[in-house]
């Protein structure tokens, strides 16, 4: 059985891929910052391990707890939305949303099968292309450093049998998106499970939507 490891799989979008991948009959790894308050995942019943993203601490005690066992897929999930430019926010933002992720692929390198993939969960908001409306700065800067990131992980492991790719899930309706949002999550985990699958080493770095098309920088 294959193995997925899911950050932020407590709701939303994380909960999803777990409830997915778990009907698919792969093996689930889901990490979540209060594992005894999870009981949708509970009921799921997939493995839960305890998180705090935004933790390098924690980070590193699940490395440890995971020592020795093979991951196919990680998808870094978890993530916040900081509002305004209030500076312990913005700062938490960048801890959750980049610095969290790429410690943990980091950590978690040697634990990746032949072939396996990491994926961060990012945003559209992002792109510096794509920015044509402004606002929500703390929001698209962390998510903008987590790309930067995250290409440069993918260019200093090319010569590695892994391959990284940063994914937007669209506008989803969880917690996050809020009701206006225009996916449901098992559309856009569907659609995300299928890009992930048909990932090719020859895109590893790449920035994709939700439904594998590339998205500008």
């Amino acid at each position: 059985m294959p193995t997925v490891l899911i950050t932020g799989a407590n709701r939303g979008i994380g909960l999803e891929f777990a409830r997915q991948y778990a009907a698919d009959g792969w093996t689930v790894i889901a990490a979540a910052r209060n594992p005894d308050a999870a009981d949708e995942l509970k009921r799921l019943g997939v493995e839960i391990l305890p998180l705090d993203a935004a933790d390098p601490a924690s980070i590193g005690a699940l490395a440890g707890r995971l020592c020795g066992r093979t991951i196919d897929v990680l998808i870094a999930n978890a993530g916040v939305l900081p509002r305004g430019l209030n500076a312990q926010g913005w700062l938490n933002g960048f801890a959750t949303n980049c610095i969290g992720p790429t410690l943990l692929a980091k950590g978690l390198k040697a634990n990746m099968a032949a072939g396996g993939k990491m994926i961060a969960i990012t945003s559209r908001m992002g792109s510096i292309a794509d920015n044509d409306s402004g606002g929500a700065i703390a929001y698209r800067s962390t998510k903008a450093a987590l790309n930067a990131a995250w290409r440069s992980l993918s260019i200093d492991w090319r010569g590695d049998d892994v391959t990284l790719a940063m994914l937007h899930p669209g506008w989803v309706q969880t917690d996050m998106g809020g009701p206006g949002a225009t996916i449901e999550p098992e559309t856009s985990v569907s659609g995300m499970r299928k890009t992930i699958a048909g990932l090719s080493r020859d895109r590893s770095g790449s920035f994709l939507n939700h439904d594998g098309q590339e998205l500008p920088w």
